[in-house]
């Protein structure tokens, strides 16, 4: 009984850890326009490796409720109910769908027993490729809503239309163009730095939780 409450209580702190976390990566961003570049993938990555889906989800789910009550938790030390129904809203949004699918997939490939502390280096690259079907929620929540503003904005508009011809691309379809300015710009940055730190921090700490008698597996 004791050992069940300890277990409760450790995926409670660690619940609470990478909500705040995430927090605080969203401020290591930089604006090249209304979409800031962050960290915050890190956090629904590292919840889904660490916990499982129901643990996954309220995580990411308390991140967005703190933006929501105020706290300075979204890029830039925003805060606030404007922040989630504003034209990035879509990605925090997201980040509730995409912790428990990248829990779900990370134990569907890992199974029973397992442990992310003892995989080899093309076992990691798989949970990564992984991670990247687990952000599909997030950029496509991300992109639906940022084009709902952007459709109605000739600023936002204007400044996705920037990015797709800084690319070399252009296109006739506004749904295209603002796609690329939403989403395909921050896929390289996420997988190849977020989720890849998020894959070091979930090795870090299991390793962690391990020596303190807590088996995340």
């Amino acid at each position: 009984m004791v050992g069940s409450i300890t277990w409760e209580y450790a995926r409670f702190v660690i619940c609470i850890a990478v909500a705040v976390l995430t927090g605080v990566l969203a401020q290591l961003c930089f604006w090249v326009g209304p979409i800031p570049y962050t960290f915050q993938n890190t956090g629904f990555v590292l919840a889904g490796l660490l916990l499982d889906p129901l643990n996954a989800f309220l995580s990411m789910a308390l991140y967005m409720l703190f933006i929501v009550i105020g706290l300075p938790m979204a890029a830039g030390f925003r805060g606030g109910i404007h922040v989630v129904l504003g034209y990035t809203g879509g990605y925090i949004v997201g980040f509730i769908f995409s912790a428990p699918l990248m829990s779900l997939l990370k134990r569907w490939y890992l199974g029973r027993g397992r442990k992310l502390n003892e995989l080899m280096f093309t076992e990691y690259l798989i949970l990564l490729l992984l991670s990247l079907i687990a952000a599909l929620p997030t950029y496509t929540l991300g992109f639906l809503v940022f084009a709902y503003h952007a459709l109605g904005s000739e600023k936002l508009f204007s400044w996705a239309l920037k990015v797709a011809s800084s690319m070399g691309i252009s296109l006739d379809s506004k749904l295209l163009t603002l796609f690329i300015a939403s989403v395909l710009v921050f896929i390289p940055q996420d997988i190849l730095m977020d989720h890849v730190i998020a894959l070091i921090l979930a090795r870090y700490i299991y390793e962690i939780a391990l020596y303190r008698g807590f088996d995340l597996s």
